[in-house]
């Protein structure tokens, strides 16, 4: 027994191993000789990117407005705020502000006011015991005026030098008594304005102390209308929440959105910008609803781009506008948008798999063991348009042929157009850069919908004919960094100078 145990199993182990290596040399060889045929039919070009749902119009629940400088705080933190998503009713309650900088910016203007009080009540009891005195002084004045000319009148039976001496006492007694006038007169003016700034200011303060009131009674925020409320989203992707801050310039808590008319906000990298328009159509998908689909339009293209985190190249945001409406679909859902670049009839395609570069030069490998050097035009994410090169039928290779490092290679004639082709693509690229450059000079136009921020990642964008990608992985086997049609480099076509 215990011999016929070791032999099943020693059989065992044998017929593992053998179907092993069976396997693995069958799917060698048949990676090996992988062949795909070349196609004639429609073709679209296609860009995918992730996009985020938002209401296409929404009014803003606000803070309190804090424009009029009576409150010297630069920011109000949230302390309490209904949960996203709450279904609210007009005047419901919706959040509430720190109210511990305006409280105490409220006690200090008590105080102002209290002290402007007191000035003006002690201005006006200086200014009525000084004037008194300067009446007083104004009084005796007269009657040493009237003095003189006494003298004067008396003096008509004495020595002319007696005479004039009471005449010169006379006049400067009339010089001062009128100086005196004068000098009573501004004085009056002077304690009057200072009496009127004083009461102004005072006035000042009761209103902004008033102000300060009526804001203050709006730190706790209240729905304009029915809703639901959805969180606002700042510039750096985060959602103001509790312990968020708003400013003067900044002052929304959340929005209200009109859920029946939905767009979907995204950005698209650099390098296929130039190919998205105004009134492209978009397939959109609704990622926690796979089973539906919706259209779209595009409606907005930035014209200045966006150094977005996690991304190295420029991201441009472009709006769409969803034709349909469904009550399923919610703000800050994530979409699946297809935007519909061009669609083509009666052309020769093959998949993109089978293309290959030399020294930014794309071939395939036949069925007849040459390489052949191809002219490519546009691609998706699958096919790419072979324009010169093949023929519909022909087959070529997916995966490279063993022993193909010898084969001749055909359609030398083709190197020259695809090298101007290169040079053309340079030049738009230049152009695009240069025109770009400029926009940025200029002011930013006003966008349709306030600037919100979703996904969007860069790198690796299959370009026909040698196009420098984005990003990308470094090496083989993945799509990606910066050279042909699959973003691989001189060096290789599947990632930056790595790669088969």
């Amino acid at each position: 027994m215990k011999k016929k145990y070791i032999w099943l199993i020693v059989t065992a182990i044998i017929f593992i191993a053998s179907v092993f290596y069976g396997f693995s040399r069958n799917k060698g060889k048949s990676g090996a000789e992988l062949i795909v045929r070349v196609a004639k039919g429609d073709f679209e070009v296609l860009i995918a990117v992730t996009g985020e749902l938002q209401a296409a119009r929404a009014e803003n629940i606000l803070g309190p407005d804090m424009r009029s400088g009576v409150f010297r705080i630069n920011e109000l933190r949230i302390q309490d705020l209904v949960a996203e998503g709450t279904q609210v009713d007009s005047g419901d309650y919706v959040a509430e502000l720190d109210r511990t900088q305006a409280r105490n910016a409220i006690l200090d203007q008590e105080e102002r006011i209290e002290l402007a009080e007191q000035r003006l009540e002690t201005a006006i009891l200086d200014s009525t015991v000084q004037l008194k005195g300067l009446r007083d002084r104004l009084l005796n004045m007269e009657l040493a005026v009237e003095e003189a000319n006494i003298k004067v009148e008396q003096s008509i039976f004495e020595p002319p030098a007696t005479q004039r001496q009471a005449q010169i006492d006379a006049d400067k007694a009339v010089r001062a008594l009128e100086q005196e006038q004068a000098q009573y007169g501004l004085r009056v003016q002077q304690f009057r304005t200072s009496v009127l700034n004083i009461e102004i200011q005072l006035e000042r303060d009761r209103r902004n102390y008033q102000s300060m009131l009526e804001i203050f009674a709006g730190f706790t925020i209240r729905a304009p209308r029915n809703g639901m409320v959805i969180y606002r989203r700042e510039r750096t992707g985060q959602k103001r929440r509790v312990g968020s801050s708003i400013n003067a310039f900044d002052n929304i808590i959340a929005t209200l959105p009109d859920l029946s008319s939905m767009i979907s906000r995204t950005y698209v990298n650099e390098i296929d910008i130039s190919k998205v328009k105004v009134g492209q159509e978009v397939r959109i998908g609704v990622d926690a609803f796979p089973e539906r689909r919706y259209t779209g339009t595009i409606v907005m293209v930035a014209d200045i781009g966006e150094q977005l985190a996690n991304t190295d190249a420029k991201m441009f945001e472009v709006v769409i506008e969803v034709n349909e409406s469904d009550p399923i679909m919610r703000p800050a859902m994530t979409t699946s948008n297809t935007i519909v670049i061009s669609q083509l009839t009666d052309v020769t395609y093959v998949a993109i798999d089978a293309i290959y570069t030399q020294d930014s030069i794309p071939y395939v490998y036949t069925t007849n063991n040459t390489k052949q050097i191809v002219v490519l035009g546009d691609a998706n994410d699958n096919e790419i348009i072979i324009e010169q090169g093949l023929s519909p039928g022909d087959r070529v290779y997916v995966s490279t042929p063993e022993n193909s490092a010898n084969w001749r290679m055909a359609g030398v004639d083709l190197i020259p157009i695809i090298k101007l082709r290169a040079e053309e693509r340079k030049r738009e690229q230049e152009e695009r850069e240069r025109q770009l450059a400029e926009e940025s000079r200029r002011p930013r136009r006003q966008q349709q919908w306030d600037p919100g921020s979703s996904g969007g990642g860069g790198g690796g964008q299959r370009q026909p004919g040698g196009v420098p990608g984005g990003g990308g992985f470094p090496g083989g086997g993945q799509p990606g960094g910066g050279g042909d049609q699959r973003g691989g480099g001189d060096g290789g076509q599947r990632g930056g100078g790595g790669g088969r």
